[in-house]
């Protein structure tokens, strides 16, 4: 995106990151934003703010460990900021698999995983940190290295990420 900010890239004209609390708020109890950068723009959101614990930013673990202090239930949902069409039942068919042997429940989009959209307990805290601290970075195979579900949800649109300017200008034509 040519460093710029995804979140906060105009989608029918609103940031990307908008849609994506629009489609979570209805789901959730509480929001954390992990933001590393633009602070600002970000808090117009109204939601808490967490920044990595580590100034090199390793990656989307070092985010979801910086937010899990925060959170008040022992189920976490954890999304990305630039899949704005995230499924409105996504913590419902996510939840429907977390039971007591589980601990990590990834979504799958019918024809990939998708292990950045997950429900994971909070309690996993620890293992996320001894993970990244033994350089693992890749959010699979940590999600793979736990008592893990997979929950099908059959709509590859729904998990359309923004990475390129043109994926953006394609999600703007939908």
């Amino acid at each position: 995106m040519g460093g710029q900010d995804k979140a906060l890239l105009s989608l029918s004209g609103r940031p990307v990151i908008a849609h994506v609390l629009e489609r979570l708020r209805s789901q959730v109890d509480d929001i954390i934003i992990n933001c590393n950068r633009n602070a600002e723009s970000m808090a117009v959101f109204g939601h808490r703010l967490v920044a990595d614990p580590s100034p090199d930013y390793p990656g989307p673990l070092a985010g979801i460990i910086a937010g899990l202090p925060y959170c008040r239930h022992e189920h976490v949902l954890v999304a990305p900021c630039d899949m704005p069409f995230l499924p409105v039942d996504l913590v419902t068919g996510l939840s429907a698999l977390m039971t007591e042997d589980i601990e990590v429940v990834i979504s799958h989009d019918g024809s990939r995983l998708q292990p950045l959209v997950m429900l994971l307990r909070r309690s996993l805290e620890d293992s996320l940190r001894d993970y990244l601290a033994n350089d693992g970075h890749k959010v699979e195979s940590w999600c793979m290295s736990r008592q893990f579900a997979v929950a099908r949800f059959d709509n590859a649109q729904a998990f359309i990420n923004l990475n390129t300017l043109a994926e953006l200008k394609d999600a703007e034509e939908k």
